[in-house]
């Protein structure tokens, strides 16, 4: 839809429309923080923590490009992205309130499987509403607002546990018979009530605008199948713009690098802060806590710096702005591993949350001034099939080389996860010449 007939919307209205991300991103910082946990309470090896949570990656893989392509293809009288939005948000609700009673390995993937499906309906479609929503002036507030959201939500939900053992009171040593601590059930809970109501308020409160005559009948002529929603994947591949190309190099280091944070910081907090590997050990428990706290002050960081690097993003331009957070995130999971003393880790964690603020919104914006409008949803998806591979990959490549390359020693994961990060950062200056400066930046420089 052209610019001039999206009405502007005033800036209370931009962070109401990006509530539901709240939601969502709780949903998914729940799963950074106690998915590797709960597989060790219920007897997983460190070693196959990666491949246990393949849900993520595969799915995403597989549902993200494809409702991406549909959404596009949509003409409910709900909306083109609205039904995938509820649908989303119900199966993530599902997934969030059964997870912490699972008794086996087995039920516990069984359930990530159907979390990470309705987290992965809802985000690509969300994106999609940005552009669909929003002038390209107000775009970029858009974005970054999704990325303070993401901020906030991951970091009450990293925080969520420690709240109920040091607020509330609830005893850290509490676990049902399959060893699971009963302030993780409570959280996950929260988590689910949180992921419904939140994504229903934004698209209730902010609905999207209604297509015209000559979209309807565009939209009609376009078969809503399998075969063609493949074979619009595989044409948007083939005819990718340059610019989105060189970003995958980026995802590649940037993703693989995050997914191995996620798996491994709980355990390399045990063993630098606390020299225990036992998971069904207080000191396990502890470390896990403090991963919580250490998690929510970078997912702080990254709500506020969301927001606070909006002038320089504008600037400087995206691509500048997204290798130097990258390069502070590098340094951060580097240092993590070497550092004996909890009230230390914050420090570290500041490059980790700048990094992962613009991760969120940067990218985005590099590439939503490189696609055609028109096919928003599907390079958004397929954009998204580039997050999920490089986890995919890790899943798959970190069991084999973590015993005899790494030794059997997480520190030494997060240690190669912030040499990948500073990979990362090369990327995506190497993508931001595809274009040269980006239009914020020639605005600025006007």
């Amino acid at each position: 839809m052209q610019d001039a007939l999206k009405p502007r919307l005033p800036w209370l209205r931009i962070v109401e429309m990006n509530l539901g991300f709240l939601g969502l991103q709780f949903s998914f910082g729940l799963q950074q923080s106690n998915m590797a946990p709960i597989y060790s309470y219920l007897g997983a090896r460190e070693a196959d923590i990666p491949l246990l949570q393949l849900a993520g990656p595969v799915t995403g893989l597989l549902v993200q490009p494809i409702i991406g392509a549909m959404s596009d293809r949509t003409a409910s009288r709900w909306g083109r992205r609205t039904p995938y939005f509820v649908f989303g948000a119900v199966l993530c609700a599902i997934g969030l309130f059964f997870m912490p009673l699972s008794p086996t390995i087995l039920a516990a993937v069984s359930l990530l499987w159907i979390l990470d499906a309705g987290n992965n309906i809802t985000m690509e479609p969300y994106r999609a509403y940005v552009s669909d929503r929003l002038s390209t002036e107000q775009r970029r507030f858009g974005f970054l607002s999704q990325s303070a959201f993401t901020g906030l939500g991951q970091m009450l939900a990293y925080l969520a546990p420690t709240f109920m053992v040091n607020i509330i009171g609830f005893d850290i040593n509490a676990v049902d018979a399959h060893n699971i601590p009963v302030i993780t059930r409570l959280a996950f809970t929260v988590g689910a009530v949180l992921s419904l109501t939140t994504i229903l308020w934004s698209i209730f409160r902010v609905p999207e605008l209604p297509l015209s005559e000559d979209q309807r009948e565009r939209l009609k002529a376009l078969p809503l199948t399998v075969t063609a929603t493949l074979r619009e994947i595989w044409d948007a591949i083939v005819t990718m713009p340059t610019t989105m190309r060189r970003l995958a190099w980026m995802s590649l280091f940037q993703w693989y690098a995050m997914f191995g944070y996620w798996n491994y910081v709980i355990y390399s907090i045990s063993r630098s802060v606390y020299d225990e590997a036992n998971p069904l050990s207080e000191n396990f428990r502890r470390a896990v806590l403090d991963n919580g706290q250490v998690g929510g002050f970078y997912n702080g960081v990254a709500f506020v710096a969301a927001f606070a690097m909006v002038p320089f993003t504008r600037r400087y331009g995206a691509p500048v702005m997204h290798a130097f957070c990258l390069l502070a995130a590098g340094l951060g999971m580097f240092a993590i591993p070497h550092v004996a003393d909890k009230a230390w880790l914050f420090l570290p964690a500041i490059g980790v949350g700048l990094g992962w603020a613009s991760i969120m919104g940067n990218p985005y914006i590099i590439l939503s001034e490189s696609i055609p409008p028109e096919r928003t949803g599907v390079y958004m998806g397929i954009f998204n099939m580039m997050i999920v591979t490089p986890m995919l990959l890790n899943a798959v490549t970190m069991p084999l080389y973590f015993d005899s390359l790494l030794g059997g020693d997480p520190r030494r994961v997060l240690m190669l996860c912030g040499v990948l990060m500073g990979a990362a950062a090369l990327c995506v200056l190497w993508a931001g010449r595809s274009t040269g400066p980006t239009a914020s930046a020639k605005q600025a420089a006007v």
